[in-house]
């Protein structure tokens, strides 16, 4: 059996173990913030983490205290390192209306919440259960239009959303749109680039591009499409 394939089955053991630890088991950690589960993490995974960190969903569920406790430290590395949730826009080069990312703050919150112990709190402090549904990828049909680097609008359009294509992973750049009096207008930044966030990114609003508008920062070799609004 080769190396790779014992430690693999070595790790599939591990999580499989340490997500059926009981949650008494974190009962005799040190206390040291006021953060809680059940007032402000629960409320960031229902917002951010729950189309598939749910029962049902395509990821162990994160939607009670005992089934998110034994990922904690896990949850802690994955918001710091930007993996999770799997968005992959930079916040604020562009605004888009499915925005999965965590802001700062809530980064911050998980973070202080790990490191003070990991409490769970009261269960008056819980809010109503929500439905959770995917993130949505178009509210209708659009017309699409595949680009490389450097590309110029022949005619005015309507810019709906972006939806990365062909990229090699890791990649990190930004696509920009640069209007014919010169003004830029932030598309979408992706640093660095993987094979998951290959979904449509939609803007909260349609962008209008005139004829001349130049589409820059698509990376040598690569493609995007440009999704259109009727």
């Amino acid at each position: 059996m080769k190396h790779q394939d014992v430690f693999l089955k070595l790790s599939g053991v591990l999580l499989t173990g340490l997500a059926s630890v009981p949650a008494a088991m974190w009962a005799h950690d040190v206390i040291t913030t006021k953060i809680t589960f059940d007032r402000e993490i629960i409320r960031i995974v229902q917002a951010r983490c729950a189309s598939c960190h749910r029962n049902g969903g395509s990821a162990f569920s994160l939607m009670t205290y005992d089934e998110a406790r034994p990922w904690a430290k896990a949850m802690q590395e994955e918001v710091l390192e930007r993996r999770m949730p799997p968005w992959g826009a930079v916040k604020g080069f562009g605004e888009f209306r499915d925005d999965q990312a965590l802001t700062p703050e809530q980064i911050e919150l998980v973070a202080d919440w790990v490191e003070g112990g990991a409490p769970e709190g009261e269960p008056k402090d819980l809010p109503a259960p929500v439905a959770s549904e995917p993130v949505t990828s178009a509210p209708h049909a659009s017309p699409q239009l595949a680009v490389g680097p450097d590309y110029k609008v022949l005619n005015p359009l309507k810019l709906a959303g972006i939806k990365p294509e062909k990229i090699a992973s890791d990649l990190s750049f930004q696509i920009t749109a640069e209007l014919p009096d010169g003004s830029i207008q932030p598309l979408l930044w992706l640093q660095p680039y993987k094979p998951a966030y290959s979904h449509p990114f939609w803007f909260r609003s349609p962008l209008s591009l005139p004829r001349g508008t130049l589409i820059r920062g698509v990376p040598p070799a690569a493609t995007v499409v440009l999704l259109l609004s009727h």
